[in-house]
């Protein structure tokens, strides 16, 4: 089987190289960002940095005081950056809102066991969680949610009709109209538009990390044991998605995925970063 390939996308300067890297991210406009800090451990809040790689020279935004002990970052249309806390307590308002300047302007907590965090273009925040958030955390029960920037909830998860909840949000897909979700435990794709009920579709995929979705067409990245590396492109039915073809996803040079990374889903495009890597690649169904 001839596997795809990834496309070479971003990468972080050599020049940040000798920093700690705490998170990346590609925001919806299709930058990519890095959240950095110094390598020391100190306790309590710290000044970090957001590289910020796009079409032109590389951005830098210091951001201060950060607490957020395991964080998720993404940028906010207006030039500031959101970063929240993956696990927080009662009472911990675990989201920093940053304005352009690296300056902090709201904070708010959104629940716990936060897996995926995406901005959407008018700096809506997307979350999905994982399963201990589902079943520990009142915030967080709903497996997926809507908020504002400033900390106001906006929409939450509801199952569809012959849908279940959600116990653990393994895909999430933040795209210009509508957004995706992938949720364990039946794995439906379920779509969600503004002013319309979430639509429920089908798959025998089970175990993905990542989704495509470009018109009719979808992608699903991953999958248990040694499907990780698994790509099954399929159609969009009126309630179910049809598999067309399976093959396996491998970096541009060829050499396999590890186990271990980072899928950020945006529309049509699947970005691919190593857990602990500083380049993304990506892989786009759009127009293919």
């Amino acid at each position: 089987m001839t596997p795809d390939r990834l496309v070479p996308y971003a990468r972080l300067p050599c020049a940040y190289h000798d920093l700690r890297l705490l998170h990346s991210t590609v925001d919806a406009s299709g930058r990519a960002h890095w959240l950095l800090r110094t390598p020391a451990d100190t306790p309590g809040p710290y000044d970090a940095v957001v590289v910020t790689v796009g079409d032109g020279t590389p951005n830098t935004t210091v951001l201060g005081p950060v607490s957020a002990r395991h964080p998720r970052v993404d940028a906010l249309p207006d030039g500031g950056f959101v970063v929240a806390d993956a696990r927080s307590g009662t009472g911990d308002e675990q989201v920093q809102v940053f304005d352009a300047l690296g300056r902090p302007s709201w904070t708010f907590r959104v629940g716990d066991a936060i897996e995926h965090l995406l901005t959407d273009e008018s700096g809506d925040l997307w979350i999905g969680y994982f399963d201990e958030g589902v079943f520990g955390d009142p915030l967080s029960a709903a497996g997926a949610r809507r908020w504002s920037a400033t900390g106001e909830g906006l929409w939450e998860y509801v199952p569809p009709p012959g849908g279940d909840g959600i116990a653990d949000c393994y895909a999430l897909n933040v795209d210009r109209r509508a957004a995706w979700v992938y949720p364990y435990t039946s794995f439906p794709l379920v779509e969600v538009r503004d002013g319309r009920p979430p639509l429920l579709r089908t798959t025998t995929v089970r175990g993905a990390s990542g989704v495509a979705v470009d018109g009719e067409r979808v992608a699903f990245l991953g999958g248990y044991g040694r499907d990780h590396d698994r790509l099954v492109l399929a159609a969009l039915g009126g309630s179910t998605v049809d598999v067309l073809t399976t093959t396996r996803l491998a970096h541009a040079d060829g050499t396999p995925l590890e186990r271990r990374r980072h899928v950020v889903s945006r529309g049509p495009r699947l970005y691919v970063r190593e857990r602990s890597g500083t380049e993304w690649g990506v892989l786009d169904i759009g127009g293919s």
